[in-house]
């Protein structure tokens, strides 16, 4: 596909680096040459130079051979005039950031009168994905399928638990049958498992579940965890404005911590059955008397990598609250990784990924639809939710008789609304939705699925 990214910022160069690596055509366009010109250094890509709310800078873009045009500036007038041009004068389909909250409000009218193919906020999205974890504060990471009937949820192994040195056979046929276990992380290592595969204390299990039973097998594996009644929320930006919110339905007690004044103003008046603390979470007296000790829920949303990263780890010597804190540039993974901060929040690389997933549905090939992407494990594995449309190959022919590529595992298979774990005799039909997990990248179509 031809695709033109207006703002070449921290969302725009992912999206770029991420589409160019699927095999896409992508254009940047920004008004700050510099940052154009990093990107040229690093990706196969082009570039223009000038503002992508003209007609003449999109036509030299090549605007009138685009599938796709995605706007991503720091401004959501001109990601919405951006995609208006475009639409009007390319014909294609656009993608818009929206952050202003007044503006979302009203997604569905601006999709409408602008023809806006997908609306995307990321600080609502990222406030959505910490919100999951509250409801599961037991999970690391959870994610759904199937318009919320199945979760992959990442748990980690605890000492002591009744499945440490146990074969993924016998959790399935011990501890809960309808699960599957779709990959293990041991070390910084992915393993893609089979029935042989040994399950470790201290594993990272990624574990496809259907949402109704996920507190009953948490139990079983010896994950304990209280309900999150309280949290704590560092810094008033519009994630925690988001969060905060949804938090506030379910009666949950929030306090956010925010040290711009007039922010905190008016927050009070955005947010009336939240307590708003105006302060500088920094002071260590302060997170005390507010009772960092004593919350169920910690959550840093400050603008500063290096600050979340610090209160995080302040949190988890003086409490055992849940941690989630906020990164927005993920480099040395492999040092995040090992720090106790709880899970990463990463607006970038969440828009990314929701981006993503429109992309590849929007070009899929000829017989299926991806209706759900989803990385994980720094981007070496992906979980991918296909839609079925008509027989072929991969149909009507028992699993086990199947010669799938290597590293790849249906997951699920959700037929008539019912929720199937499959087995080496189940068959995949027509109209079934489909979970697949593999370290293969690239699959557009469920007949990739075969070597």
């Amino acid at each position: 596909m031809n695709i033109i990214i207006v703002g070449c910022g921290k969302v725009g160069y992912t999206l770029a680096q991420e589409l160019n690596e699927e095999g896409h055509d992508i254009t940047l366009i920004d008004t700050n040459e510099s940052k154009l010109d990093k990107a040229l250094s690093v990706l196969d890509v082009q570039a223009v130079a000038g503002n992508g709310t003209t007609f003449r800078t999109q036509l030299e873009a090549g605007i009138k051979d685009s599938d796709l045009l995605i706007a991503v500036t720091g401004k959501d007038e001109i990601n919405l005039l951006c995609c208006l041009i475009a639409k009007k004068s390319g014909n294609c389909n656009t993608i818009a950031r929206i952050r202003n909250p007044e503006y979302y409000e009203e997604t569905e009218y601006l999709r409408e009168e602008l023809g806006l193919s997908l609306a995307i906020n990321p600080e609502k999205a990222c406030a959505d994905s910490i919100a999951k974890l509250i409801e599961l504060p037991s999970a690391l990471d959870v994610t759904t399928f199937a318009k919320g009937r199945i979760n992959l949820v990442q748990v980690q192994v605890p000492h002591g638990s009744p499945i440490h040195h146990m074969t993924v056979y016998e959790y399935s046929t011990k501890i809960h049958g309808n699960t599957l276990i779709c990959a293990i992380e041991r070390e910084h290592e992915v393993v893609i498992p089979d029935g042989n595969t040994l399950i470790c204390s201290g594993d990272k299990l990624y574990i496809i579940i259907p949402t109704s039973e996920i507190h009953h097998l948490l139990s079983k594996i010896g994950i304990k965890a209280k309900p999150i009644k309280s949290v704590m929320i560092i810094g008033g930006g519009t994630i925690a404005y988001y969060l905060a919110s949804k938090l506030s339905e379910e009666h949950l007690q929030v306090k956010i911590i925010e040290q711009n004044f007039d922010r905190c103003q008016r927050l009070s008046e955005l947010l009336p059955h939240t307590m708003i603390i105006n302060g500088d979470a920094s002071d260590r007296q302060l997170l005390l008397e507010e009772g960092i000790d004593d919350t169920d829920a910690f959550i840093s949303l400050t603008n500063l990598d290096e600050e979340n990263m610090v209160l995080s780890l302040f949190a988890n010597k003086v409490s055992n609250a849940k941690k989630v804190t906020k990164v927005d540039k993920v480099s040395f993974e492999e040092v995040i990784d090992d720090m106790p901060i709880g899970t990463i929040a990463c607006p970038k690389n969440i828009t990314a990924k929701s981006i993503l997933q429109y992309v590849r549905a929007y070009q899929n090939s000829f017989g299926s639809n991806i209706e759900t992407l989803y990385r994980m494990l720094d981007d070496r594995v992906e979980a991918l939710e296909f839609h079925i449309r008509q027989e072929s190959k991969v149909t009507n022919t028992p699993l086990m008789n199947l010669k799938l590529k290597k590293n790849l595992l249906v997951c699920a298979i959700i037929r008539n609304k019912t929720i199937i774990t499959p087995g080496g005799k189940d068959e995949l039909m027509k109209d079934d939705t489909v979970i697949i997990v593999t370290t293969n990248k690239g699959l557009t179509d469920i007949k990739d699925i075969l070597a």
